[in-house]
């Protein structure tokens, strides 16, 4: 996938806002004003994803293209190399458990609102 593959991925699932709170380079999707992407424009071969403990460390020893978090906290954020090793398949997965799990850290009665 691409840069622009991955961010109309990202702005198509609910609730999901986009800016530059950090720079004009690193482009941030939030959910409900939670972080769970970001990608560089300049450096668009990799992103930035929010990740499960656990399933952070199954990753990086599965995936040579997926190593802890560049600046962000090693212990929940990998940083994904999207350089056409790994699928597509994955990748989504990976864009979707990163939503997914901020958005489980959200209250109750906001979590009802991403009920189907």
């Amino acid at each position: 996938m691409n840069i622009e593959e991955i961010r109309e991925y990202c702005i198509s699932k609910k609730f999901v806002e986009e800016g530059f709170p950090f720079d004009q380079d690193t482009l941030v999707f939030k959910v409900q004003g939670k972080m769970f992407l970001l990608i560089s424009l300049t450096k668009s071969n990799r992103f930035n994803a929010k990740c499960d403990p656990e399933r952070c460390i199954e990753l990086r020893e599965a995936y040579p293209e997926i190593v802890s978090g560049w600046h962000m906290n090693k212990t929940m954020w990998n940083t994904v190399y999207v350089d056409g090793a790994l699928p597509k398949k994955l990748i989504v997965e990976l864009i979707d458990h990163s939503y997914d799990e901020v958005v489980k850290g959200l209250p109750k009665k906001t979590q009802a609102l991403f009920k189907d």
